[in-house]
């Protein structure tokens, strides 16, 4: 039941999103004075350090805490203690799943967004390039007999 309950080999990818995700929501409840300042910060640094760990490819995911969300949640505990679990606080799972996977996507689109005008900005460069170039034309009626050309008609 555990492998199949299991979905961080899926959703390690969306370290980034959760990470981010964790800061403004600890933001927020400093904001809010539900955690005090000490403990937003405590959990803003347990928070980079585990960026920094991931990015750096030293981070261990773990099966058995099933998914990015406890992974990340599980290694702030162990940096910073019990502070940790207020981070949870007015937020679900469920709300972390939405709010990475919408982090993801936007994320995807901008990607793709400077690949396209890469594309562009490459294509427009060949066709300057080659203004003056003469190439053959096609035709879709350029190789046909004139008995094909009859039948077309």
């Amino acid at each position: 039941m555990q492998r199949i309950n299991a979905s961080i080999e899926f959703d390690k990818r969306l370290y980034a999103e959760d990470i981010a995700g964790s800061e403004a929501h600890c933001a927020m409840l400093v904001m809010q004075k539900i955690l005090s300042a000490e403990d937003g910060a405590a959990i803003a640094a347990g928070l980079a350090q585990i960026q920094g760990e991931i990015d750096a490819g030293n981070f261990v995911f773990r099966e058995e805490h099933e998914d990015i969300h406890m992974n990340i949640e599980a290694r702030l505990a162990e940096i910073i203690g019990p502070v940790a679990g207020r981070l949870h606080t007015a937020r679900s799972r469920n709300d972390q799943v939405a709010l990475d996977f919408r982090l993801w996507v936007r994320g995807a689109i901008d990607r793709i967004d400077r690949l396209m005008r890469d594309l562009l900005a490459a294509l427009l460069d060949q066709a300057e390039a080659h203004v003056d170039t003469v190439m053959p034309g096609f035709h879709p009626l350029a190789n046909r007999t004139a008995g094909d050309l009859g039948a077309i008609t």
